[in-house]
């Protein structure tokens, strides 16, 4: 289909310590950080800024995502998230990131802290 994005075999995925390198770096855009954790896990911990959208209410919402727009997935580990940004990338969003090990590794790694669970 003419004007959607090449898709890939698979996710691209950020470390815990790159995501913050571009958080940091004023030179880029920030990134869409898109939590399909369920609220009660949100609530306990969560990045600044992140869009609570829980993974069975991705495919209902998803027209209000900007395609086109950088996308980090997020939830506790990794697992959930790399779902959800397969999905995003099957329906033509073509810039989408996993970050690997989720929140728990970001708040291992990067904010110690932020709650753990």
């Amino acid at each position: 289909m003419a004007g959607t994005a090449p898709q890939r075999d698979d996710m691209q995925n950020l470390t815990p310590a790159a995501l913050k390198a571009w958080l940091d770096d004023a030179s880029r855009p920030t990134p869409v950080l898109l939590d399909v954790r369920e609220p009660w896990e949100h609530a306990i911990c969560a990045l600044p800024g992140a869009i609570a959208l829980p993974l069975n209410e991705v495919p209902a919402r998803v027209a209000a995502l900007d395609p086109a727009a950088d996308t980090v997935m997020i939830c506790h580990h990794g697992a959930r998230s790399f779902q959800a940004g397969m999905f995003l990338e099957r329906g033509g969003f073509g810039r989408v990131y996993n970050l690997l090990g989720g929140i728990d590794a970001w708040a291992r790694e990067v904010d110690p802290t932020m709650a753990v669970y």
